[in-house]
C-alpha cells in the first residue's frame, strides 16, 4: 500500500532545505550552467530554482520553451536567446554582462546545457575571459537512460555518448561501425521519425544477436524502456504506432569479447567489423596490429584478413 506524504510536512521540509540552499554561495560575475527537466516539471532541483530566480538574465536555447518552465515555477527572470545559430554573439553579450557584475544562468530546452545541446561555446568564452562557471547538476537523458536500462554495471561500467546519429543511412552505418567496436556501451540520441531506419542500420552493422536498449519519452507519461536483441527491435517498433513518436535514447550493448576459440564463423564476422572500421583511417599493417591487441588473434592472421577486406572495400568503391 502506498502512503502519501503528509501535505503539512511538505512546506516545512521545503522551507528547511530552502534556507540551507539560500545560505550557500551565490557569487556575482558568474555563469550558472543549469540542468532543467527533460520532461517532468517536478525534476527541477531546488538549487536550480534558486539560481534561475537569482540570475539577472537567463540565456535560453528556446525562450518560448523556457518561459513555460519559468511560469510553472513562478520565476520572473528576463530571458535572452542563446542557440546554435547565435551562440558566438550571445557568448560575447554574456561575457560583457558578467564583467559588469551580473549573474547569468544558461539553460537548454531540456537536460544539461553543452551536452549535445548549445552552450559549449558560451562556457568556453566565459573561461577564456577568466570568469567563473558554476555547473548545477540535474536531469540528463543519457544518465536517466543508463539508470533505467542497467546496461552498465560495476563489472562493466564503461559507456560512450556519441550525440545524435547521422541522418543518412550510409553515413550512419559508417558512424555505427566506428563507435560499435569500442568495448563499452554506445549511447546516442535518435529522432522518432528516424528510429526505425537507425535500428535497421544497427542490425546491418552489429548483427542480430547484439543487444540494444531503447528508452523513449523518459520521465514523461508514456515513458517506455525496453532491452532486446537487434533481431527483435524492428518488430518492437512496428507493433505499436506510437513508438515512432517521442525522442529516443538508444544504447547498444558492448560487443562480446572476441577470443580465438569462439565459433569460427561468428569470430570472423566480429573481427571483420573491427578491421573494416580501422581500415577507414589506418593502413593494413596498423589495422592488423591494433586488432591483434584487442582480440588476441595473431597479427599475421589479421594482416591477411585485412588485405582481403581492403580489396573488397576498394571494389565496392
Amino acid at each position: 500500500m502506498t502512503e502519501n506524504v503528509p501535505l503539512d510536512a511538505v512546506p516545512d521540509a521545503w522551507a528547511r532545505v530552502g534556507e540551507r540552499v539560500d545560505a550557500q554561495l551565490w557569487p556575482t560575475h558568474a555563469l550558472y550552467v543549469v540542468a532543467t527537466p527533460i520532461g517532468n516539471l517536478g525534476d527541477l532541483t531546488l538549487r536550480a530554482w534558486q539560481a534561475l530566480s537569482r540570475a539577472d538574465i537567463i540565456a535560453a536555447e528556446d525562450t518560448r520553451a523556457t518561459r513555460i518552465l519559468l511560469e510553472a515555477w513562478g520565476i520572473s527572470t528576463p530571458l535572452m536567446a542563446a542557440h546554435r545559430h547565435n551562440e558566438a554573439s550571445a557568448a560575447a553579450t554574456i561575457v560583457d554582462r558578467m564583467t559588469a557584475g551580473q549573474r547569468v544562468a544558461l539553460v537548454s530546452d531540456a537536460g544539461a546545457p553543452a551536452v549535445s545541446d548549445p552552450g559549449g561555446v558560451i562556457v568556453q568564452a566565459v573561461h577564456a575571459a577568466g570568469l567563473r562557471v558554476m555547473p548545477l547538476p540535474g536531469p540528463s537523458a543519457v544518465i536517466t537512460a543508463l539508470m533505467a536500462t542497467g546496461v552498465t554495471t560495476d563489472a562493466s561500467p564503461g559507456f560512450v555518448f556519441a550525440g545524435f546519429a547521422p541522418t543518412k543511412s550510409m553515413a550512419r552505418q559508417r558512424w555505427i561501425r566506428q563507435w560499435s567496436i569500442l568495448p563499452a556501451a554506445l549511447v546516442f540520441y535518435e529522432a522518432p521519425h528516424r528510429i526505425a531506419a537507425s535500428l535497421l542500420d544497427l542490425l546491418a552493422v552489429a548483427g542480430p544477436n547484439r543487444r540494444v536498449a531503447l528508452a523513449r519519452e523518459l520521465t514523461k507519461r508514456f515513458e517506455e524502456v525496453q532491452s532486446m536483441d537487434l533481431a527483435q527491435a524492428q518488430h518492437w517498433i512496428e507493433e505499436n504506432p506510437h513508438r515512432e513518436q517521442g525522442e529516443y535514447v538508444v544504447i547498444l550493448h558492448p560487443p562480446a569479447a572476441v577470443t580465438p576459440d569462439e565459433d569460427a564463423e561468428e569470430n570472423t564476422a566480429a573481427v571483420d567489423v573491427w578491421l573494416e572500421a580501422l581500415l577507414e583511417t589506418v593502413s593494413v599493417r596498423d589495422a592488423a596490429r591494433i586488432a591483434a591487441r584487442a582480440t588476441g588473434i595473431s597479427r599475421d592472421t589479421l594482416y591477411a584478413r585485412a588485405l582481403v577486406l581492403k580489396e573488397r572495400l576498394a571494389a565496392q568503391g
